[in-house]
């Protein structure tokens, strides 16, 4: 206990975050959910002490971004650290030719991620050869877009919406919610501003590359804002300031799985890591008296515990 997710500020890595907490929660056992750049905001969701056993079963959680687009120039990190590389003229799309790029990559498919990223080939981390002046060869990962939604079209970064707030739609512009805070725009290039829903391990700013690709002109990611990990919300996330009094969320309530109660042997089966015979097929939380007991796979013949938890 407990599982918060953090408003994740501007400039800040995630390990950053991390760090902060440790210090606010006055202890070593803080884990996260999934990384955000140090140039994204929102939804960091942090586990502390024993909800770090969650971390395994949250990783994989879907995730909603309002993400900008900037044609006409690209950079190395494909988002606004800069520099740029690479610039062309170009004038806006119309919206009809934005939406249908769009709806090109909705739906299951493998993306190339950044050279400016944490992934690892033999060894080495493609960031620390990209900044050393290498690339490595990475291979496309499968990943899941389910929605991408054209919020609106800018002539330039500097007119598109900053304020939003959350409907029961997601978060949308409206002149009277929050105001986020972007990076600096790196040009005065036409922006599309997109809502996302993708699977974990997608990267938007390969997604800002591609969109671009597919429109014929080079882009990046020009701001960034995470405003859903699973079923967190920026509207329940604190910020980095009030970590050390945030109630946060109790662990049961952070697995989005069926769940099952068990009475007092099999809870004690379990706990022991035995496999007691069952009918139940599927990965499930099992429960005892409101407490969490274990995730359990089931094969319609035993039980296999996945994660078991102390009873009090």
């Amino acid at each position: 206990m407990p599982v918060i997710p953090v408003d994740k500020p501007l400039g800040l890595t995630s390990h950053d975050v991390v760090n902060r907490a440790r210090r606010a929660r006055g202890t070593r056992r803080v884990g996260h959910t999934g990384t955000l750049d140090p140039l994204a905001t929102g939804v960091l969701v942090l586990c502390v002490n024993d909800s770090t056993k969650l971390v395994q079963f949250m990783e994989a959680d879907s995730k909603e971004y309002l993400a900008w687009i900037a044609l006409g120039g690209t950079s190395p990190t494909l988002d606004a650290e800069g520099p740029l590389t690479e610039v062309v003229p170009v004038s806006p799309p119309s919206e009809e030719e934005a939406r249908a790029v769009l709806a090109g990559f909705v739906g299951p498919q493998a993306q190339v991620p950044p050279q400016y990223s944490a992934i690892q080939v033999g060894g080495q981390r493609a960031y620390a050869v990209a900044r050393a002046g290498g690339a490595l060869d990475l291979p496309a990962r499968n990943i899941v877009i389910h929605a991408l939604e054209l919020l609106g079209i800018s002539n330039r970064m500097a007119e598109s919406p900053r304020t939003f707030a959350r409907g029961s739609g997601g978060w949308t512009p409206d002149p009277t919610g929050r105001t986020f805070t972007l990076p600096e725009p790196l040009g005065e290039f036409p922006t599309l501003l997109v809502r996302a829903s993708v699977s974990s391990g997608t990267y938007l700013r390969s997604l800002a590359r591609d969109v671009g690709a597919a429109l014929g002109v080079p882009a990046h990611l020009a701001g960034l804002v995470r405003t859903r990990v699973g079923r967190y919300d920026l509207a329940d996330s604190v910020s980095v300031e009030d970590l050390a009094e945030a109630e946060g969320f109790p662990d049961l309530a952070a697995l989005d799985l069926p769940r099952m109660e068990a009475d007092e042997p099999l809870a004690r089966a379990l706990r022991q890591g035995k496999r007691p015979k069952s009918a139940v097929v599927g990965r499930h939380v099992v429960t005892r008296d409101g407490e969490l007991v274990a995730v359990v796979d089931g094969n319609g013949k035993e039980l296999r515990v996945v994660r078991a938890w102390t009873g009090a």
